[in-house]
């Protein structure tokens, strides 16, 4: 009876040690980015669906918006946005094969510039479409072949894979697209008041050069003038992307309203009609 008595404490205590493991490797892995990666996201819906991380997204927004502000045609973003998800999954890689670096593992020895210069997205982005556009005929080829011509991987047909992901961000970031880029941002700003605002209109400018705008003290935030619907959703679609890095609260445009919170556009109410459809009102998060 001693004996029986002993063996179902010792399974007992199994069991009991085998469900601790398991709740302690479970909370391992929540803690470790799974966890993060249900509540913060980012999900573009453009003829098509493609989920992101905010910093794989606000990479493609600046890929995106180099382009766009050449007067490039979406085909040269998508073939952009195609080559950096294979090369480097949309990150700015401090490293990689060799001396690759950044969104497109582009090497300084190759030159494609100094490693200061190449870890920078917007300089990366713009090496690129330089190159691209010394491509013949690159904008009849596929992705894949557009991509290798620039690139010269070991396997051209790996860009391929990416060709419809990369439609549907480049049919969103170039506005073709309403309220198509939605970001989920559960994360703390680092930065409120008039430090972010700073920031924010210093990450404007460099990625759209000069831009029409005014600053809302009420909000705080901006107004950003536009003339057509399209280029709305351009800065729009920008702002939401960016909004882990620049500490966006919310964006409107044209009566709709996103922000980080609910992670959704929804038709604006009361005052938030103002945001008309020749004006993109961003607000940053005030000082605490």
């Amino acid at each position: 009876m001693t004996v029986r008595i002993r063996v179902v404490l010792a399974v007992f205590a199994a069991l009991a040690l085998i469900a601790g493991v398991g709740i302690y490797v479970a909370v391992r892995t929540l803690g470790s980015g799974a966890l993060h990666l249900i509540t913060q996201q980012c999900v573009v819906n453009a003829s098509g669906k493609a989920t992101l991380e905010p910093a794989q997204m606000a990479n493609a927004a600046t890929i995106a918006a180099v382009g766009l502000r050449r007067g490039l045609p979406t085909r040269a973003v998508v073939i952009a946005l195609a080559t950096a998800m294979q090369e480097s999954k949309l990150q700015n890689l401090a490293g990689g094969d060799r001396d690759s670096i950044g969104l497109f593992q582009q090497r300084p020895s190759q030159n494609w510039g100094t490693p200061q210069e190449i870890a920078d997205p917007r300089y990366a982005a713009g090496a690129f479409y330089d190159a691209l556009q010394r491509v013949n005929d690159w904008q009849e080829d596929s992705i894949s072949d557009a991509a290798q011509s620039v690139q010269h991987s070991a396997d051209g047909s790996a860009y391929q894979q990416w060709a419809d992901e990369a439609q549907v961000l480049a049919n969103a970031l170039s506005g073709d697209a309403a309220s198509a880029v939605a970001c989920t941002i559960t994360a703390k700003p680092a930065v409120r008041g008039t430090a972010a605002l700073g920031a924010l209109e210093q990450s404007l400018a460099a990625d759209w050069g000069e831009v029409d705008s005014v600053t809302d003290a009420s909000l705080p935030g901006l107004e950003l003038s536009v003339s057509e619907t399209r280029d709305g959703w351009q800065l729009a679609h920008w702002l939401v992307s960016h909004a882990a890095d620049q500490n966006v609260k919310s964006v409107r445009f044209g009566g709709e309203e996103w922000t980080a919170k609910a992670g959704a556009w929804t038709h604006a109410s009361g005052n938030l009609t103002l945001a008309a459809g020749d004006q993109v009102v961003a607000e940053v998060y005030p000082q605490s």
